[in-house]
């Protein structure tokens, strides 16, 4: 197993505060069983990271193994002969507020660190983790492109989307005029008053559309509901009074039936108690051995007496029960009605009395809502109209600076503009924005994605991305095919700009340049051995000797000769 080391890196999506180096890193990307790979443990770090070898060496099998823990679609054929599955995985250090949004909307927790893996079988079937939940390749994807953007001759790269041009101009624009940063959110802001402004409108003239047929419903509810005069709180009120007014009218019937029981013919309880006492007390013997007896009888007649006076059934007043249920159901009936709980219903009479108010004053209404929209229609256009220019003058400011680089990428006979066009508006502005190239005199400008040759098109890429540096920088950028059909100055010009672009970026970079590979920061061999049984890709960190001999080795051969050595010893940068 071979290691190296690199980075790759997560930018702050906050264009306004990206600049300076970002520490965020790819700690390690963990290869089993890839192709010709079979274990592999690669370490970046920070800066421009070179991968060389002769052809034919895998040095496709790495990018092919990064897209896969990235959410690039899968091909069993990835996987080692002889193997049921392959896995890659990638540990980062920390993430970004985009990538944050990402996990919180699928429920995955993070601290900070973040661990893609992804494997493959042998029957296509391919799983994916984002720190250890799973997660569709869709999800894997979203958080890759995030990460990384490789440019490659069929990738898909970032900038080839017209979508985000506009975005790219701006930033370009903010890093350069100061007063365009607060002039972009000033726009937005009267863009989103010019948009509420519109919706009311709108809402007014669909309510005088249909005032007609609206104006006779609004007058009879809201004179129902002014004549109800619903009070907040009031049915909690009314439905206790009820309760309690319904139990009364109970408690009066039972008490009604105690009176009743204390009689009998007429005749009190107390009344009968007290007879039976006289009766007793006929008895002609001295003493009258039933003396107590008669004792107590008085007294329980006294106590029952007592009793009758306190048991009184009370009266009910019928009308007033009747009275409390009936508002109690017109008010539910009313909450029913339109559909809101009963203590909304004054809340609901102030809104329809509103919209009556609204209909019966459409006129002055309308009018008023016409002219806010003028106002904030003209202030927002004066805005749009800023920014458009400064971005007429960023785009021409732009346009040099990519002219400037063109020629040492060996793209002198390319032109480069930026079209802009008139658009329906929206909180961006009026403007539609779209990079435009032609890569041969005579020929017409066209959209960058037109452009078909690989190491071209990673060369303007190169070109755009050196401009915007700074600016539209949130990824890790990996370049493939950048020395296709190049050499001598123009890989040197190549090799100097990556190295600019790697002072606040990370990179990976594969080349066959010697002039590129001088530049490195850090550099990687890869390498093929074979055996009589299996082939193996092997990748290691080589520094000192070892480096100057494998860009003499790119300069002249198979066969290093010390005039290569030589010279390869001058192209590494000190």
């Amino acid at each position: 197993m071979a290691t190296g080391t690199g980075c790759f890196c997560i930018k702050n999506l906050n264009f306004l505060n990206c600049f300076g180096y970002n520490s965020l890193m790819l700690n390690n990307l963990y290869i089993s069983n890839i192709v010709l790979i079979e274990k592999l443990n690669l370490q970046f770090g920070q800066g421009l990271n070179i991968m060389t070898g002769e052809t034919g060496a895998g040095k496709s099998i790495l990018l092919d193994a990064l897209a896969l823990a990235l959410g690039a679609r899968s091909d069993a054929g990835l996987i080692r002969a002889g193997c049921d599955m392959a896995s890659v995985t990638a540990e980062f250090d920390d993430i970004n507020n985009s990538v944050k949004n990402i996990l919180d909307e699928n429920g995955i927790e993070y601290d900070n660190g973040l661990i893609l893996r992804r494997t493959l079988q042998a029957d296509g079937k391919s799983r994916a983790w984002v720190n250890d939940i799973p997660v569709s390749i869709k999800v894997l994807k979203q958080i890759g492109d995030e990460l990384i953007e490789i440019h490659g001759q069929f990738e898909n790269h970032s900038l080839l989307d017209t979508t985000t041009h506009l975005t790219a101009l701006d930033e370009y624009a903010c890093a350069n005029n100061p007063e365009f940063v607060d002039l972009l959110k000033d726009m937005r802001v009267a863009y989103n008053d010019l948009h509420e402004s519109e919706k009311q409108l709108k809402q007014l003239q669909d309510l005088l559309d249909k005032s007609e047929s609206e104006r006779e419903f609004l007058e009879h509810n809201v004179s129902e509901l002014r004549s109800l005069n619903p009070q907040i709180g009031e049915e909690d009120e009314l439905a206790i009074k009820r309760a309690q007014m319904m139990d009364a009218e109970k408690n009066a019937a039972i008490l009604t039936d105690a009176v009743e029981a204390l009689k009998n013919n007429g005749q009190s309880l107390d009344e009968q108690i007290c007879s039976v006492a006289h009766v007793l007390e006929r008895i002609k013997t001295e003493p009258n051995p039933y003396s107590e007896c008669i004792d107590k009888l008085y007294d329980a007649a006294s106590m029952v007496a007592e009793v009758s006076e306190n048991i009184k059934p009370e009266s009910t007043d019928t009308d007033t029960l009747d009275s409390v249920e009936e508002r109690l159901f017109a008010i539910r009936a009313a909450a029913r009605k339109h559909r809101v709980i009963a203590d909304e219903l004054p809340n609901k009479l102030v809104e329809m009395s509103e919209q009556l108010n609204a209909i019966d004053n459409s006129d002055a209404e309308l009018k008023k809502c016409k002219n806010k929209l003028a106002e904030l229609s003209m202030v927002f256009n004066g805005f749009a109209g800023r920014v458009s220019d400064l971005r007429e003058q960023a785009a021409e400011s732009l346009r040099k600076q990519i002219l400037i680089e063109l020629p040492d990428l060996k793209l002198g006979s390319a032109d480069f503009m930026v079209d802009i066009t008139k658009c329906e508006p929206s909180a961006m502005g009026t403007d539609n924005v779209v990079f435009m190239i032609k890569t041969n005199p005579g020929t017409p400008f066209a959209p960058l994605h037109k452009i078909a040759s690989g190491g071209e098109l990673s060369r303007l890429m190169l070109a755009l991305r050196v401009v915007l540096n700074n600016t539209n920088n949130q990824k890790t950028f990996v370049f493939d095919e950048l020395d296709t059909g190049i050499s001598g100055a123009t890989a040197s010009a190549v090799g100097q700009r990556l190295d600019k672009l790697s002072k606040n970026e990370q990179l990976l970079v594969i080349t066959h340049s010697a002039q590129v590979a001088g530049y490195a920061d850090k550099h990687f061999k890869i390498s093929k051995q074979s055996s009589a049984d299996s082939t193996t890709t092997n990748v290691i960190e080589i520094t000192g000797d070892d480096r100057i001999n494998e860009i003499a080795r790119i300069i002249s051969g198979a066969q290093i000769t010390p005039e290569s050595i030589a010279t390869a010893k001058t192209l590494i940068k000190q």
